[in-house]
């Protein structure tokens, strides 16, 4: 008698933050990847970071989810935010706003666990987004997995995985405020 994996449905931003985090769990839940990210800026840019994680999941027969691009989402609550440094209000309300549909999605379509690859960017704080993953949970009777994707050797084997497979790595976070005076971004 074989026992089934839990089901988890996975946020992801781009495939350099999502590799190593999809490999991991792909073999741990019956996993399933959503791509939500209306922050993403241009439109170019959105879907050029959506055909990496598409190549991704194929390679693995891993299922995506492809939500709405809605730009108008991501502005109106970023609205008063823009002046907002890296890492400040602003991209708590882009987290929370990408977690919230993740969460609403994970409950109405039978996914009791959800998580987030957001964690594994470099300049991305854990404890922010874990707590607003943890709070949404709550909030939705679900479970979320809370992780700091950067530690245990992550950010490295991504590094090499998407440089074997040729995989585009893009220089900043996604927002057009982040964009503003682009420097190498993990």
């Amino acid at each position: 008698m074989s026992l089934q994996k839990p089901k988890l449905l996975l946020h992801v931003c781009c495939a350099p933050c999502s590799i190593a985090v999809i490999d991991e769990l792909k073999n741990q839940f019956d996993l399933t990847v959503f791509f939500y990210n209306p922050n993403i800026y241009p439109k170019a840019e959105y879907l050029k970071r959506k055909k990496y994680v598409m190549l991704i999941c194929r390679e693995w027969n891993v299922p995506m989810i492809d939500a709405d691009y809605e730009t108008d989402i991501y502005a109106r609550a970023t609205i008063g935010l823009t002046d907002e440094p890296e890492g400040g209000r602003r991209c708590r309300e882009c987290f929370k706003l990408r977690l919230a549909k993740t969460a609403k999605y994970s409950a109405e379509g039978g996914w009791r666990i959800f998580s987030t690859s957001l964690s594994s960017g470099r300049n991305k704080k854990a404890e922010m987004i874990n707590a607003i993953g943890q709070e949404l949970a709550r909030q939705h009777g679900l479970e979320f997995l809370s992780k700091d994707w950067k530690k245990d050797g992550r950010q490295e084997k991504a590094r090499q995985m998407i440089a074997q497979r040729n995989i585009y790595r893009q220089d900043y976070c996604g927002c057009v405020y982040s964009l503003k005076g682009v420097k190498k971004y993990d």
